[in-house]
This record gives C-alpha cells, structure tokens and sequence, in this order.
C-alpha cells in the first residue's frame, strides 16, 4: 500500500504526540507511585524508559540518513520494550492499581509494535 507524503507527515505527527501522551501519562502514574524502596528503583526505570521513547522517536524524524533513523528507531524500540516490561513488573507485583497500570501496559504494547514495524520495513 502506497501513502501519499501527506499521509506519512499525519501518522508521523500522530505518532510524536502518541509517544509524548504515554511519556506523560508515566510521569503522572510515577508521581502517584509512594517513594519508598522498591517504588524509587523501578518508579526511575520506568520514567527513565517511557520518556526515551517519546524523545528518541522525536529524533529518529530528524535522521540525515536511513542509517541514522534505523539506529534511532532501534533505540525507541529498546525503549518502548523496556517501559513494557516495568510496567510488567508493577503489574504483576500488584505495586500500582490493576487499571491505571493494564492502560500504560496496553500503551507500551503498541508503541512497541509500531516501532518495531518500523523498523523492520526499512528497505
């Protein structure tokens, strides 16, 4: 399926702020975490994580060349896969409340697979 350049500046600039929704939904979801013990350790892994996602999408657009971008977009990937395993973590530690945390969970999901697709079709 071809996609007009229009097309493909939409889904990018939904994508950006896509990322950067779920960066700051994890930071509201941090700031509720108590801040104590194992809380401080993964509440700093995930906040660490998910805000990567969304800052190196961000550069990955700006990539001067399909090396770069693939290199970028390997780096969200990493990234978005690791959000998904904290969140995977407080999830089934029981550490935050089952709904808030299945909604990111869901979120890091697909970010996940998106990015990976994405890498994955460069050509």
């Amino acid at each position: 399926m071809s996609y007009t350049q229009e097309e493909k500046i939409e889904f990018i600039e939904k994508l950006k702020a896509r990322t950067k929704k779920f960066a700051l939904d994890i930071l509201k979801f941090y700031q509720a975490m108590p801040k104590k013990g194992e809380y401080i350790i993964i509440g700093n892994q995930i906040l660490r994580a998910a805000t990567s996602v969304a800052s190196n999408y961000r550069a990955s657009c700006r990539a001067r060349s399909q090396a770069e971008f693939f290199s970028k977009i390997s780096i969200v990937v990493e990234e978005a896969d690791e959000s998904l395993f904290w969140l995977e973590v407080i999830f089934e530690g029981k550490l935050m409340p089952k709904e808030e945390t299945l909604l990111l969970l869901n979120e890091a999901k697909e970010i996940t697979s998106i990015m990976a697709t994405a890498r994955k079709n460069i050509n």
